[in-house]
């Protein structure tokens, strides 16, 4: 009962707040030519038509229905997680707010994430992030991925194969590939090894994931509430690697270029000023992040989509048995084998069309913009959907059909695809992602045919696109062929 009532109460709170705030704002931009739309709730805006949406495995919807009832195909307004919003629809969305980065728009990212991730890439704007943002793309930019990367991944994709498929009748599918990117994602950043010590940061982390998109209600009982909390466990087991690390550099038992941890403890601006123990901490969990779940997601959905499509299958098996078999038995990917999967990337390509892992981002207005006829006030939030323009017929013709031949030659027209964003804040792990989604598929292609077990398994975006019952499946080994293990 005393919790009832104080939920109650809580609402009652911050519902006059909600009204105060808006009474202050409503002279500011009463004689403002604002975008069609509506804020709708108190608080919590439109937030849960937009979570159901996703839920319901259709996140575009949000924007479909927004577009039809307010009659404006390019922009309208909205309130999510507490803000007021500007959604900017199509490729012209895209490109204004893709070629404004740091001029007109900042990235910006709701109140949950801030408080999750704390002071990082992600959070900080100007010199600070441009700096960052190349030191860590030393690290994770093509060049650094030629080098040694390529056959590092290799190694881990096999041994877990090994561990996880080999053997094995059935898979969840999105369970396992979840084990598999978080060790991978350990093992590069932080030379991490031990099982148990992964194994931990990986429970730990799955609750983290579960309280980015929620509202940001800290009290117990709440994924957000429960989210804080692993976060901060993490970043105590971090605190204790990192620590670690900085004295074996000093005593010259690691080297600066062993792994991304040691390249973070390494790396200073022009001024001299390295990173604190804490922004480290939180670059790496963001970058766990980044190159962890979406990958996960990314390789799933490929999975699902090649059962579902056996022909495709068939041309992919074809793509990596030829790259196999131009090997020595037993020798690992190179950096030139990855480039020779053409075939097999447009493939991830067209299934990251069909479902984009992140359905779309924020910017922050730093000036009042002038956009379609409309203004979009200083402060305001904008929000850009690759779902919309990923599933929209004006971009892709028949754009329900499955086609891996748009992406051949100069592929989509600019703008229109954007799984990874664009412009100056697109996706750092971009290429991490790419080398570790076809490292894997070479290795569970030529190793396994499967059937999916649940056929018409439903998609639900919570926040990412995720079978509902992680995709189970059956395998069917392979007999061994040449140059396989």
């Amino acid at each position: 009962m005393i919790q009832l009532l104080t939920t109650i109460l809580l609402f009652i709170i911050l519902y006059i707040f909600y009204n105060v705030y808006r009474s202050q704002i409503s002279g500011s931009t009463s004689k403002i030519n604002l975008p069609p739309g509506s804020f709708g709730w108190p608080f919590i805006g439109e937030s849960l038509a937009l979570l159901r949406a996703g839920w319901d495995g259709v996140p575009e919807r949000f924007v479909h229905e927004r577009i039809e009832k307010h009659g404006s195909p390019l922009v309208f307004k909205t309130s999510l997680l507490g803000d007021h919003v500007a959604v900017l629809c199509g490729p012209a969305g895209n490109k204004f707010l893709f070629g404004n980065e740091n001029k007109l728009v900042a990235a910006w990212w709701p109140l949950p994430v801030r408080k999750l991730f704390g002071r990082c890439l992600i959070t900080i704007r100007g010199d600070e992030a441009k700096w960052m943002r190349k030191m860590l793309l030393s690290y994770l930019g093509p060049d650094a991925f030629a080098s040694h990367y390529a056959a590092t991944m290799d190694v881990v994709t096999r041994r877990h194969i090994e561990l996880h498929w080999r053997g094995m009748e059935e898979v969840n599918v999105y369970q396992t590939v979840k084990v598999y990117a978080f060790e991978l994602a350990c093992r590069l950043f932080l030379s991490l090894e031990d099982p148990n010590h992964i194994a931990k940061l990986g429970l730990l982390f799955n609750i983290f994931l579960k309280g980015i998109v929620e509202l940001p209600i800290d009290i117990p009982g709440t994924r957000f509430y429960s989210s804080k909390r692993a976060a901060a466990a993490i970043r105590t087991e971090l605190t204790t690697v990192i620590k670690a690390r900085r004295v074996e550099l000093e005593e010259g038992k690691a080297s600066s270029s062993q792994d991304l941890l040691s390249h973070m403890l390494s790396s200073s601006d022009e001024n001299g000023k390295y990173l604190t123990e804490m922004e480290i901490a939180n670059n790496i969990l963001l970058l766990l992040f980044a190159g962890h779940d979406t990958s996960t997601v990314t390789i799933t959905l490929v999975m699902k989509g090649l059962s579902e499509h056996p022909s495709v299958y068939d041309k992919v098996l074809k793509e990596q048995l030829e790259i196999s078999k131009a090997k020595e038995v037993g020798e690992l990917l190179k950096w030139e084998d990855i480039q020779k999967m053409r075939y097999t990337w447009t493939v991830v390509c067209e299934f990251m069309r069909q479902n984009p892992p992140v359905t779309g981002a924020f910017r922050e207005a730093l000036v009042d913009i002038e956009y379609a006829g409309y203004t979009i006030p200083k402060g305001w939030k904008l929000y850009w959907s690759a779902s919309l323009a990923h599933k929209d017929e004006a971009n892709f013709e028949d754009v329900t059909r499955f086609d891996p031949s748009r992406f051949e030659g100069a592929g989509p027209a600019p703008f229109t695809y954007v799984p990874f964003g664009g412009g100056p804040r697109m996706c750092l792990g971009k290429e991490f992602s790419r080398l570790e989604v076809l490292a894997f598929l070479h290795n569970i292609v030529t190793s396994f045919r499967w059937d999916l077990l649940i056929p018409d398994e439903k998609i639900e975006y919570d926040p990412m696109a995720t079978p509902a019952n992680g995709l189970p499946i059956r395998l069917y080994p392979h007999k061994p062929i040449y140059g396989k293990l």
